[in-house]
């Protein structure tokens, strides 16, 4: 049976009779109009890469942020609405700390998306609120190595060794299938993020409008990248270099 979405969507908890909650439908769609953000791992790291999207020529580039740290060895990407993202991202600050302080050890990356994917589901169960128009992709090294999850308005999670999500991430998708390899490098690993970056987006890329964050296996310490050295990136990327084949 074909369900009316206006019948079904003026609330969140009613069920369309073909099994679909349309509110969370529709907070998927914000996440596609979202930037565009990726992750990936790799045996030396994880690497998350964001498109920066400014309104206007007048805004001040370096204010936005797509990209944030959780604790030492995880940070997060986000597309959607920004201003969700930052409830989620204090929630699952908040989590991670509390685990430091009741276990003395950082927090599982998988339990983390877990936790921020429960409050998410909370939010598609009860009358008088909405879905959360964001999905994270959560990445970090912990006692199982470099992890990478991606987490959707509904609260569901999954696990990938690269992964993109926001406006671009069909085409850039479409790259990691054809590139990613799981013996990359860290340094090639951020090649490839960039080079995704460069051919799905629809103005000249440079490193105002990029961010780029890593967590190596060397330090397990998250690190945002400098314009700088997104810039000597951006240029091996511009010159026609590619991750090495076997």
């Amino acid at each position: 049976m074909f369900a009316v979405p206006g019948a079904y969507d003026r609330a969140i908890t009613v069920f369309s009779p073909d099994g679909r909650l349309f509110q969370v439908e529709y907070a998927a769609e914000t996440v596609k109009k979202g930037a565009t953000v990726l992750g990936m791992t790799s045996p030396e790291g994880v690497v998350l890469a964001a498109e920066e999207r400014a309104m206007s020529k007048l805004q001040d580039l370096s204010f936005m942020l797509k990209i944030f740290q959780v604790d030492d060895h995880v940070g997060v990407a986000v597309a959607g609405l920004s201003c969700d993202a930052h409830i989620l991202v204090d929630q699952a600050r908040i989590f991670a700390q509390s685990n430091r302080l009741m276990y003395d050890e950082p927090v599982d990356i998988e339990i983390l998306t877990r936790r921020i994917g429960e409050i998410k589901q909370m939010y598609t169960q009860h009358a008088g609120v909405r879905p959360f128009g964001i999905s994270e992709l959560f990445a970090g090294v912990d006692k199982r190595g470099p992890r990478l999850f991606w987490t959707d308005p509904s609260g569901t999670f999954w696990a990938f060794k690269a992964w993109s999500i926001g406006f671009g991430s069909e085409a850039a998708n479409k790259i990691l299938e054809a590139e990613y390899r799981e013996d990359l490098t860290l340094d090639d690993a951020i090649l490839l993020a960039l080079r995704c970056m460069v051919e799905i987006s629809e103005e000249k890329i440079d490193a105002q409008k990029i961010r780029v964050a890593t967590v190596p296996m060397a330090t397990r310490k998250f690190r945002k990248l400098t314009t700088d050295e997104i810039d000597k990136y951006l240029k091996k990327v511009n010159s026609g270099k590619k991750t090495p084949s076997k």
